[in-house]
């Protein structure tokens, strides 16, 4: 195991400032992983049982789709899992017109009734108490709900860039509505990239303040800058390009969702399409179980086997500032896996360290030579992400 990183006082302000926008806050307001890509690497099956952090909730709804036995969604902020609490009270009460105009439009000038008379009875307490003191999130009077927790507001603030920038505003809703991948590219290359990657965008992307209302905390932005040259603002821009000029923006609602404020019916996550509404309504929602606390606290606490494990990226800062923690949940999850187990990681280094000096086993070999990495699908499906924000994406069996 390596030593601990020793924080600098700059590492320790940062870390505060994280954790006091963490412990407080709806950081996701939406997803920022491409399930379309997770469901293709992880071929689910009638009979898994997934593992799923939790986030914005999105996805756990995406999965369900797949008709899983159970998807768990962990989250050790509580006002994450709040929030796939309410959609999961609006799948079992509301018809879809409402539905769609809560979480599609990201307002509903009735929300405060459709609230009090249908969401609320199906909360937890501590979901009650986040969403009570927060209804004008849904009913417009601060705009859209896109616009509000953390992400919502750096994505608020650019919104007002926009304005003071009509011209490239216009640029930008049109390389979105572009009837094809060339006239996008276009549309980027020539109107677009030569005004938008100004000194005051680069260095609003550098600064870890920005970095932590997006939710990438330090370790994270540490791990980008050794190995990028550009740095973070660097390696966003060459993310986002390749999603401008190598992706079809049209059905992209992971950017579109920020720069409209809402999402379309065309351009929506799938569990906000009325078809899979209804499945999810007809039954599927019932297979969903929302946990609050850790991975680990979860797996040592329940004794169903887990197929199909969803980690997004966590265990980079983990890796970082709790090691010992990552080697006890890499622990519970071998111990929970189901033979043929599949994860899936994400990170923002292309070769995380931690899968070298994790060692698992009877042997105690390093993950990487005990996990069974799909590194071609892995390749494909990358370059399939619209959202593209992830240095590694790692695909791995889990050993038997």
């Amino acid at each position: 195991m390596p030593p601990k990183t020793r924080p600098t006082l700059a590492d320790r302000l940062d870390q505060r400032i994280f954790n006091a926008l963490w412990s407080s806050s709806l950081v996701y307001n939406t997803c920022w992983e491409d399930p379309s890509v997770d469901r293709r690497a992880l071929d689910i099956g009638p009979g898994d049982h997934l593992l799923v952090i939790t986030s914005a909730g999105c996805n756990a709804l995406d999965y369900l789709l797949d008709s899983p036995e159970k998807v768990y969604a962990i989250d050790a902020n509580p006002r994450q899992n709040a929030l796939l609490e309410l959609k999961a009270a609006g799948i079992r009460t509301l018809p879809y017109e409402d539905f769609f105009r809560i979480f599609g439009d990201g307002v509903h000038p009735e929300f405060s009734r459709l609230y009090q008379a249908h969401l609320r009875p199906h909360l937890s307490p501590f979901a009650r108490r986040f969403w009570d003191s927060r209804l004008a999130w849904f009913e417009g009077k601060r705009g859209s709900f896109y616009f509000n927790g953390l992400a919502g507001t750096v994505a608020r603030a650019f919104h007002a860039y926009l304005r003071l920038r009509p011209k490239l505003r216009a640029n930008i809703h049109a390389m979105f509505d572009a009837p094809s991948l060339d006239v996008q590219r276009a549309i980027y290359d020539e109107k677009i990239a030569p005004v938008l990657w100004g000194s005051a965008l680069r260095w609003t992307l550098s600064r870890q303040f920005t970095m932590s209302m997006l939710g990438v905390p330090h370790p994270q932005r540490r791990e980008v800058q050794a190995q990028h040259s550009g740095g973070v603002s660097g390696f966003i821009r060459e993310s986002l390009e390749y999603v401008m000029r190598e992706l079809p923006l049209r059905d992209n609602y992971f950017y579109g969702v920020y720069l409209r404020g809402r999402y379309t019916a065309e351009c929506c996550p799938s569990y906000l399409k009325r078809e899979n509404f209804e499945r999810l309504q007809q039954g599927l929602i019932g297979h969903l179980e929302i946990h609050t606390g850790t991975v680990t606290q979860f797996l040592q606490s329940a004794a169903t086997p887990i197929s199909r494990f969803v980690l997004l990226d966590h265990m980079d800062w983990m890796s970082s500032y709790h090691p010992e923690a990552l080697l006890e949940e890499w622990d519970a999850i071998l111990r929970r896996a189901t033979p043929g187990a599949r994860a899936i990681m994400r990170s923002a280094h292309a070769r995380p360290g931690y899968l070298d000096w994790v060692t698992v086993g009877s042997a105690q070999q390093p993950l990487r030579s005990q996990l069974g990495f799909h590194e071609e699908l892995a390749r494909e499906l990358t370059r399939q992400d619209r959202v593209h924000t992830y240095a590694g994406f790692h695909i791995a069996d889990l050993p038997s």
